[in-house]
């Protein structure tokens, strides 16, 4: 088994990332000091070897994971910070489609994949359909352009935002998805009214620049306006490549988590209260009642999340490098999953970070960080101990 070499001297980040029941791959290399504080390149994940170990077929899933990381691998220093309004190396509506593909495949159980292309077309039909319909607007003001491309996209075509909620359709986080039933996120319309915006400044119909107002209230569209005309106060709504792509991440990751018990708007501090490592007592039967769907393979349900695709977004978001917090996110699902192992060495990898300068420390969640590995040091020293025979990937069925 190939063994990890990190630039810390820590001897308890050796061997990062290399389950021993999983084959041997390229050395892991980390860069410790980056604007990140790591780098996932050549990371080892468990969900599509776990699938794999479980008899299912992740060819898609991992074409799908491929697809992803051929586009982020673009995301420069400066292209993660720029507009999404501004063309550059990644493709966003693809890179947005290819994790649908992945999680499609996690639970579609097609023969064949999410056609990314068809709809990359339905995304390129969307902009030119648009000409015909305003010719007039051509020679209009700037305003009064970019008025007419609203209401082309959210009364002509009938765009609309998804209604706030608990648990709301997944279908509404989905690129291709909003493509067909034309409602979703104010994450995935404002990446629609920008792709279309680009495709009319790349035919020359707007020669400005052009920026999306981001909306953080729960009603608003995103809106397009004359950056000339931009104000200070605008800056704080405008979504960069990264904040993008993190955006609608981190709204999957929030819907398919398993544990929603509690008042804590914290997913780690729910999940590590099902695993009972916060002292309080606070919502001990329902911290059981989501332990004991686990224990019987229920990887899935309409109330309850869903793991693999938790798992899934989680993986993205490391990948992602955006924040070293979804490590110790990723940790604790592969700890209810009875990875411990695994979920030891990043919850390792994630603590070496955190004595990095400039890291924000959170004491309540450290704390519970040092629990869960010690409790993990104790299980990996119980004589006999080996890898429960049940998996929460198994069931192909939420029932």
């Amino acid at each position: 088994m190939d063994s990890t070499i990190l630039s810390s001297s820590s001897s308890t980040l050796s061997s990062i990332l290399y389950p021993p029941h999983l084959p041997p791959s390229k050395p892991i290399n980390f860069r410790v000091s980056c604007r990140s504080q790591f780098s996932s390149k050549d990371l080892k994940f468990v969900l599509h070897h776990a699938l794999d170990s479980s008899g299912a077929d992740t060819t898609h899933a991992r074409a799908a994971r491929d697809g992803f990381c051929s586009q982020i691998r673009n995301l420069s220093e400066i292209e993660r910070e720029t507009s999404i309004c501004i063309n550059k190396h990644v493709d966003l509506g693809k890179t947005a489609l290819y994790i649908a593909a992945e999680d499609d495949s996690l639970i579609s159980h097609s023969s064949v994949p999410l056609p990314v292309d068809a709809f990359l077309d339905r995304l390129d039909r969307l902009s030119t359909s648009y000409c015909p319909h305003y010719r007039s607007s051509f020679a209009s003001s700037p305003e009064d352009l970019l008025d007419n491309v609203e209401k082309y996209l959210y009364v002509t075509k009938g765009f609309r935002r998804a209604a706030a909620g608990y648990r709301p359709d997944p279908r509404v986080f989905y690129l291709h998805s909003v493509l067909a039933q034309r409602c979703g996120t104010v994450a995935v319309l404002s990446l629609i009214h920008s792709e279309v915006l680009k495709t009319l400044q790349l035919w020359g119909v707007i020669n400005f620049d052009v920026e999306i107002y981001y909306p953080h209230d729960l009603v608003s569209l995103p809106r397009a306006y004359n950056k000339k005309k931009g104000t200070a106060s605008d800056q704080q709504h405008i979504m960069t490549a990264e904040s993008l792509l993190v955006e609608i991440l981190r709204n999957l990751k929030t819907t398919y988590w398993p544990f929603h018990q509690g008042h804590s708007k914290n997913l780690f501090l729910m999940a590590a209260d099902a695993a009972n490592c916060i002292d309080s007592g606070f919502e001990r039967a329902s911290a059981k009642a989501a332990q004991h769907r686990l224990d019987r393979g229920v990887w899935t349900s309409v109330l309850f999340g869903d793991m693999r695709r938790a798992l899934s977004a989680c993986e993205h978001l490391i990948l992602l490098e955006a924040d070293f917090d979804e490590l110790r996110d990723y940790a604790i699902l592969l700890y209810h999953c009875s990875y411990y192992e695994e979920a030891l060495q990043y919850l390792q990898f994630y603590k070496e970070i955190k004595k990095t300068p400039n890291s924000l420390n959170n004491h309540a969640e450290d704390d519970i960080v040092e629990k869960l590995i010690v409790r993990l040091n104790l299980i990996m020293m119980e004589e006999g101990w080996s890898r429960p025979s049940r998996s929460f990937l198994r069931n192909s069925e939420p029932w």
